[in-house]
This record gives C-alpha cells, structure tokens and sequence, in this order.
C-alpha cells in the first residue's frame, strides 16, 4: 500500500468538506495540530527535553555599542 498522492488528495478533501462541511473544518484542523503538538512532546524522550531545556535562549547582540 502507498501513500497517497496528487489527486488522491483532492479526493480525499473533496470527501471530507462533504462529509463534515465548511463550517467544521477549521475546528478539525485545530484539532489535528494540536493532537500533532501533543504526539511530537510526548514522543520526545527525557534526553532530548533536558537537552532543549539546557540550551541558552539565542539573543541579538549589539555590535555598534562602542562606535
């Protein structure tokens, strides 16, 4: 079985937008981000969060201060 491409996504838009109508898509999007964001930092494993939480916040620096 392959992934679907091209037109089989338009098909399966055009399927959804009928079955669930324009009013609701918004809300399913949302929903699918969010349960993506979700997934993704529960996927991330205790290494990786203490990695990300050690790294130092990048910052701009001002180069002209002594002109």
């Amino acid at each position: 079985m392959h992934a679907p491409v091209g037109i089989e996504w338009i098909i399966i838009l055009v399927i959804v937008l009928l079955v669930f109508g324009p009013s609701k898509l918004p809300q399913l999007a949302k929903g699918l981000g969010q349960a993506k964001k979700e997934f993704k930092e529960a996927a991330m494993t205790d290494e990786e969060k203490a990695k990300a939480a050690a790294k130092p916040p990048e910052t701009k620096t001002d180069d002209t201060k002594g002109a």
